[in-house]
This record gives C-alpha cells, sequence and structure tokens, in this order.
C-alpha cells in the first residue's frame, strides 16, 4: 500500500470527525461560538483560525525534524511507494500525518470533552 493510499484513507476520517464537531459545536445556536446546550453544557465550535495556527507550526516543525531524521539515517522511505515529491528530503505524504493531527485532535477533544462544571468546585 503507498502512502499516498494511507493518507487517503484517514484524512477523509480525520476532516469528517472535524466536520462532526463543528456541527455539533453549532447545532442548538445554529450559529459559530459558544452556546449553552442545557444542564450547564457549553458547547463550542472548534476555531478554524486556532487550527491553522496549529497547522502552520506543525507543518514547519514536521519539515524541519523530518529532513533531520531522514538525513541521519533514522528513517527510510520506500521510493517505490512514494509520490515523488518531497520537501528537502522529506516525501510530501509525510505532511498528511501532521494535518491529519491538527484535524482530528481537537475534533475529539470537542466531541469526547467533559462537560464543563462537573467535579469542579
Amino acid at each position: 500500500m503507498t502512502y499516498l493510499a494511507i493518507n487517503a484513507i484517514f484524512l477523509p476520517l480525520a476532516l469528517a470527525a472535524l466536520g462532526l464537531a463543528w456541527w455539533w459545536g453549532g447545532r442548538d445556536a445554529g450559529g459559530a461560538g459558544t452556546v449553552r446546550a442545557g444542564a450547564g453544557r457549553v458547547r463550542t465550535r472548534p476555531s478554524l483560525r486556532a487550527l491553522g495556527i496549529a497547522a502552520v507550526v506543525l507543518l514547519v516543525m514536521t519539515a524541519v525534524f523530518d529532513n533531520l531524521m531522514i538525513r541521519s539515517g533514522l528513517v527510510a522511505y520506500d521510493d517505490a511507494e512514494r509520490i515523488g515529491w518531497s520537501i528537502g528530503v522529506a516525501p510530501v505524504e509525510d505532511f498528511a500525518y501532521s494535518v491529519a493531527a491538527v484535524l482530528l485532535l481537537p475534533a475529539l477533544w470537542h466531541l469526547l470533552g467533559r462537560r464543563r462544571g462537573e467535579g469542579e468546585s
């Protein structure tokens, strides 16, 4: 299985999770921002600005550290499984993992987060 095929499986799943978190966060009020959802629950939508900033930082860090790891010989990629494009020596497919993390982790935070105010004194 090529690296691109792996990304084609996981990136849409991460994007779907973010879409669900976006929908769930604003479904009671029909708009962006914070809404009261009964029983003290506060729902918010993931901030697109924060996601964008996190994506830029993570992609820059991925470029730096992937290139260092590949050049030092810690990691190697099979050329037959790559599409051939690189940033430095890092294959572009490797950057999809950073994008998936930026999409999936905030989505899970919003979807699985605990109710605010529960267990707090």
